[in-house]
């Protein structure tokens, strides 16, 4: 009896626990279930994936506008500073330097050169000297550099001639002698090529304010140089003139210059050397060239003609050229001395007249 009721009570207990919900287990693999905690519910900030970290919270400036960072490859970004979108002059491209201020006289008109940048151009006097004579006047002290070209280069085409990317002479053949060119004064680039081009020889130079000068072409071993004769001498007096002697001839000795009662005047002028100016007195001159082994006249005294105290004194040498020529008062004369042949002395002159 007793038995019977305590299987009764237990069968009304399970029956009663069957109908109380339960949390059901998790599956094997999620191991045991855990109950929610205090909180549930509440939305948070979802948690990134793997590959982007911590998510980070927005801060109190969130959604401010700022400027964007770069790319790796450009560095930190730099806000725009005060001046910004002010028109600058760029820079120029490396190895040019950078802008240069053009000075006082910026927008003062002048006369330009043929091409630029030879510097400020005044038109040069006087027209091109052939041999034989002709006369240039000489240019004025001024804040400028003269000078002036001669082709004595034998055996070589007519030239063009450039100072800087200027051109300063168009066409000058041999022989022959441009008129004055004035430049700015400062070392100078000077460019002789060919009608065609091509570029012979190019030499700096300096040209001093104020000066004249004369820059030859002339024959070298293997090409060409460049003579730089200066053109300055003192105002003749008395109606007197100035004489002296240019030896550009390759090909020739030392020479002397004598006159033709057989007086030196001056004494083994070599290639390249240009003579002092000596006074002379306005006559009928006749010059000789020729190697010699006399003496020359004291550098202090004046040319004068034909003096019959020295007819027969010496005997005349072997000339290798001779010259004749009037001398009128009041002018500079300069005789150069040209190679005119392949052989040993073969010279020529070419008499040029400054006023």
């Amino acid at each position: 009896m007793e038995q019977n009721q305590s299987r009764s009570a237990q069968s009304d207990a399970a029956s009663s626990g069957m109908n109380q919900p339960v949390t059901p287990l998790p599956t094997p693999d999620q191991g045991a279930s855990i109950p929610e905690e205090p909180g549930a519910g509440v939305p948070v900030t979802p948690l990134p994936t793997p590959d982007q970290g911590t998510a980070i919270p927005e801060e109190p400036e969130a959604g401010v506008p700022v400027i964007p960072l770069p790319t790796p490859d450009q560095g930190t970004a730099i806000p725009e500073e005060p001046g910004a979108g002010v028109p600058v002059i760029p820079l120029p491209n490396p190895g040019e330097g950078g802008p240069v201020w053009p000075g006082p006289d910026a927008g003062v008109p002048v006369i330009p050169l043929p091409t630029p940048d030879q510097g400020t151009a005044i038109p040069p006097s006087g027209g091109t000297v052939y041999p034989g004579g002709g006369i240039q006047i000489l240019p004025g002290g001024s804040r400028y550099a003269s000078t002036r070209f001669l082709h004595a280069a034998y055996g070589y085409p007519a030239f063009r001639i450039f100072v800087g990317s200027g051109r300063a002479v168009n066409f000058l053949s041999y022989g022959s002698m441009s008129s004055y060119v004035n430049l700015t004064p400062g070392y100078r680039t000077v460019t002789v090529s060919g009608t065609d081009g091509y570029i012979y020889i190019q030499k700096t130079l300096p040209f001093e304010a104020g000066s004249a000068s004369t820059v030859a072409v002339v024959n070298r071993a293997g090409g060409l140089d460049l003579v730089k004769i200066p053109d300055i001498c003192c105002t003749p007096a008395r109606n007197m003139s100035n004489f002296r002697v240019s030896n550009l001839a390759y090909n020739s000795g030392a020479l002397d210059v004598l006159l033709a009662d057989g007086r030196v005047i001056y004494a083994d002028v070599r290639f390249k050397e240009t003579t002092s100016y000596k006074r002379i007195v306005p006559g009928a001159y006749e010059f000789l060239f020729a190697e010699t082994n006399q003496l020359p006249a004291p550098a202090y005294t004046d040319i004068e003609t034909l003096d019959s105290a020295f007819i027969g004194m010496n005997p005349l040498p072997s000339t290798v050229a001779s010259l004749y020529i009037n001398v009128r008062p009041n002018a500079n004369y300069t005789v150069y001395l040209l190679q005119n042949g392949q052989s040993y002395n073969a010279v020529g002159t070419m008499v040029v007249i400054d006023r």
